[in-house]
């Protein structure tokens, strides 16, 4: 059996020094930034629908465009960072994804945001697999998914932030210095990164005491350290499935929320996407709220003894209930009634998200958690590039009957039962695992 699968052994007191939450910190803004720069796109599609004269499909498109590059990324980036290491490997990310940002300034059609879209796909994949490393590097189990839902609160931050910036700048400048500013911030963090950055081994900030604290937890572990994990092994083992079921069936609906919100919003409400959104900021706001209580909740069970993976699959179900009301958004008659569910919903799926990543430190060893953490993404963007296509003909077919309502409806009850699906798939993978 897997320790973590075990009754905790006694933790010694935290220690003096807190530098990882340091490193939390670094974890949060280049999430947040990474969001801020895919979301961008959704908040314009408006004016790039008239500048470009886009169709429901033509949008679609480009997002499955995202989406499908985002999955190449996933394959290349969870791979390499566990050679080259969270350091090197963030910072090619960040780069390649802050370039291509900046560089939607420059397209002149269509196919020229596709292009674009598909390198910034590619290279913003990386920084989960980063971020999760990092924190399976600096922290131990029980504060891992606090860390990861703080780190991961910052998708969204950025999505509250990105509905105030990005309508500002637009009124201000124009929508291509939209995409220049916000694709600008990567470049700034990147200082800050090399700056205060290093794997606890090599950092000199770091205590004796608080590194021992880091690692005081039996890991997963392989008969010999020397044994290559490769995708093809990877793949074979449950302990991969659970999250790869975890993200595919979940991350197409967070995209839906991400891309098609914003546009939901503004057809069955009639809200002014040129001016910067109450509505918008609430929704992602209360997902800062449940992506922190989501990590919290699965780390507070595990101090009180609870077996780590237990604690993990009780926020999912947790989790996946708080989806459900969803589908009763059809009912709501004004826009802050939309608003409550929906917020509801989208804070539940990102408490999800904070054990789902966090499940991967607990029943893999660290030397391929970003390699799983690759496999899964690369399934759930796999799931996400399809899905925009049936989103797309959806909304094209009820708005060509005038009640594009009905096709938001048919996707928010497709939203509300994937999570209980999903967590039942993970209880039964999860029944008598045994170690890799």
């Amino acid at each position: 059996m897997y320790p973590n699968l075990q009754r905790p052994v006694a933790n010694p007191s935290p220690p003096s020094t807190n530098y990882r939450w340091v490193v939390c910190g670094l974890l949060f803004l280049a999430t947040t930034i990474n969001y801020i720069d895919r979301q961008v796109i959704g908040l314009l599609k408006p004016t790039l629908e008239k500048e470009f004269n886009w169709t429901e499909l033509d949008y679609a498109n480009i997002v499955m465009a995202f989406a499908a590059s985002y999955a190449i990324g996933y394959f290349i980036f969870g791979n390499i960072i566990d050679k080259i290491g969270s350091k090197v490997g963030y910072t090619v990310s960040v780069v390649v994804w802050s370039i291509a940002a900046i560089l939607h300034a420059a397209v002149k059609s269509t196919f020229g945001f596709g292009v674009v879209r598909s390198l910034l796909g590619v290279s913003e994949a990386g920084n989960f697999p980063a971020a999760v490393k990092a924190v399976a590097e600096w922290f131990p189990k029980k504060e891992r998914a606090l860390a990861t839902g703080i780190f991961n609160s910052g998708t969204s931050i950025g999505a509250v932030v990105a509905p105030v910036m990005v309508p500002w700048i637009m009124g201000l400048y124009g929508w291509k210095e939209a995409f220049l500013i916000t694709g600008a911030l990567g470049f700034i963090w990147l200082i800050c990164w090399w700056l205060f950055y290093e794997v606890p081994s090599k950092h000199k900030k770091i205590s004796k005491e608080e590194f021992n604290y880091i690692h005081h937890d039996p890991e997963p572990v392989v008969a010999d350290d020397n044994t290559s994990l490769s995708w093809g092994v990877l793949i074979k083992l449950k302990q991969t499935w659970v999250f790869i079921i975890g993200k595919v069936l979940t991350d197409p609906v967070w995209w839906f929320f991400l891309f098609w919100l914003p546009s939901y919003f503004s057809t069955t409400f009639s809200l002014d996407l040129k001016k910067p959104s109450l509505q918008l900021m609430v929704v992602y706001g209360a997902t800062t709220v449940g992506s922190i209580a989501g990590g919290y909740l699965s780390s507070f069970l595990i101090k009180k003894g609870w077996v780590a993976l237990r604690a993990r699959k009780t926020a999912l179900l947790v989790a996946a209930f708080a989806v459900t009301p969803i589908i009763l958004a059809r009912y709501a008659s004004d826009v802050w009634t939309a608003v409550l569910i929906i917020s509801i919903a989208a804070a539940a799926h990102q408490a999800w998200s904070s054990n789902i990543f966090t499940i991967v430190s607990d029943i893999v060893p660290k030397k391929a958690v970003s390699s799983v953490v690759g496999v899964g993404g690369m399934a759930g963007s796999i799931g996400s590039t399809f899905f925009p296509l049936l989103v797309g003909w959806l909304l094209d077919y009820y708005k060509a009957l005038g009640n594009i309502g009905a096709g938001y409806n048919i996707l928010f009850i497709i939203c509300g039962l994937t999570y209980l699906v999903a967590w039942g798939i993970i209880h039964l993978l999860t029944k008598n695992m045994r170690s890799v």
